[in-house]
């Protein structure tokens, strides 16, 4: 039973991001492409990575963005940051997956890629693998009102990209066919 208006205490699990450390040398990338390989550690593809620095190389600035949920169409956020002269777009440092742009997506099936925390890890890897330590692993207790909610796993939310992309009736039909063929 949910009792609406009740506080529990809650524990969040996130990675902090200390950017003057960051010196933009991906090993959190490869590291967590490593891990969430078919087999595990089996490859390294910065590609599937749910973790990527973006850089700006000529400022020498590197920002770690972590994937974060999915949402089927793009935000309207149009804020423009100035750091150190040189602005950037509120979407340079969203880990939002969404379809306004091709970061976060598997490079093969065009599935959008979620940071997990590496749920069966101590800590992500990432922080274990980052070099600088710029990356902090964090669990925060923090108080907020109980609601009923519903997270998604890795399997709908493919499936609901793959909804967002080209319907339920194609879906249906592709599905289908392949169960026919065996």
């Amino acid at each position: 039973m949910l009792i609406v208006g009740e506080k529990v205490k809650k524990i969040v699990r996130t990675i902090r991001v200390d950017l003057d450390k960051c010196n933009g040398c991906r090993g959190c990338e490869m590291a967590c492409s490593a891990y969430h390989a078919t087999p595990k550690y089996s490859a390294m593809n910065p590609a599937r990575s749910r973790i990527r620095v973006v850089m700006d190389q000529f400022n020498d600035e590197y920002v770690p963005i972590r994937a974060t949920d999915y949402a089927k169409a793009g935000c309207d956020g149009r804020r423009v940051y100035t750091i150190k002269g040189k602005q950037y777009s509120e979407c340079s440092f969203c880990g939002t997956i969404c379809p306004t742009r091709e970061m976060f997506f598997d490079p093969d099936s065009g599935l959008p890629l979620q940071c997990d925390l590496c749920g069966d890890e101590k800590e992500p890897m990432c922080v274990q693998f980052c070099p600088q330590g710029c990356l902090t692993f964090e669990e925060v207790e923090v108080e907020e009102e109980e609601k009923e909610e519903v997270k998604m796993d890795e399997m709908e939310i493919g499936m609901r990209a793959l909804l967002d992309k080209f319907g339920a009736q194609k879906i249906a039909d592709t599905f289908n066919r392949l169960s026919q063929k065996g």
